[in-house]
């Protein structure tokens, strides 16, 4: 032991420990330096905002700055085609010269889906299942039926439309509800003397039904002022009222 503190004491001890500690900060200063140069320590730039921009505009100012891009395409209703909707990384954060951005730009038509099933569902889930397949509630109408706020017809450009028929994606899709008043009954209107467009006047404001078919009686010379001289169901003393819904037949003539 004692040997051993005296070497610690020598000068070739001292020279050793002394060649050691520079020869391990010399290493430590070149590896420090070396790696602020290989990963450009302090240097690069701002990613620009790119999202608005037209897909050729935002890569102009890309190559301008030396970066690299990807590109990725949806659909978006409403959002002009070849448009920039969203970038990683965002605008404003710092990177290294020749990084890839990813940019997501609008597409020009919309991808098809098949429609699926609502008839018979209630409006809320029938809503939440279109707006699913990237569908649009458009317009809503009631008709008398037992069932009230359920689908009991879908129409897309006013035409009837069925499940597993193809749409594009993003269309807008009407509904036909029930009121829920199927079951309730009106009095029956008298329709006798009227014409035609009163009598639908009447039936569909006052007693809720709807025109039935229509007969035309004798020599028809001015069919604007035809009134009816007919109707069926007819208020009589043993029937008063119908269903909410139930269509008036009538027969019209010029005769009074």
């Amino acid at each position: 032991m004692s040997k051993f503190i005296s070497y610690l004491k020598t000068k070739s001890f001292r020279n050793n420990l002394i060649a050691a500690v520079v020869t391990v900060a010399v290493l430590l200063f070149v590896a420090f330096f070396s790696l602020r140069y290989y990963t450009k320590h302090g240097q690069g730039l701002n990613v620009p905002a790119l999202k608005g921009l037209s897909f050729t505009q935002a890569v102009s100012k890309l190559e301008e700055l030396g970066l690299r891009y990807e590109v990725d395409s949806v659909y978006i209703m409403d959002s002009p085609a070849g448009t920039v909707i969203d970038q990683d990384p965002n605008a404003n954060t710092f990177v290294k010269d020749n990084r890839t951005i990813y940019l997501t730009v609008s597409m020009n038509t919309a991808p098809n889906v098949k429609f699926p099933d609502v008839e018979f569902k209630s409006l809320r889930q029938a809503q939440a299942l279109i707006e699913s397949f990237g569908l649009k509630l458009g317009d809503t109408t009631y008709k008398s039926d037992v069932s009230r706020d359920v689908v009991l017809e879908a129409t897309f450009g006013g035409n009837p439309i069925k499940s597993g028929d193809v749409i594009p994606k993003g269309s807008r899709i009407d509904f036909l509800l029930g009121d829920g008043k199927g079951n309730e009954e009106v009095d029956i209107p008298d329709l006798i003397g009227l014409t035609k467009d009163e009598a639908v006047f009447a039936l569909k404001n006052g007693a809720m039904l709807t025109l039935g078919s229509i007969i035309w009686e004798g020599l028809i010379t001015d069919s604007a002022n035809a009134v009816i001289i007919k109707q069926d169901p007819f208020l009589t003393d043993s029937v008063t009222k119908v269903k909410i819904g139930t269509p008036v037949n009538i027969t019209l003539s010029n005769k009074k």
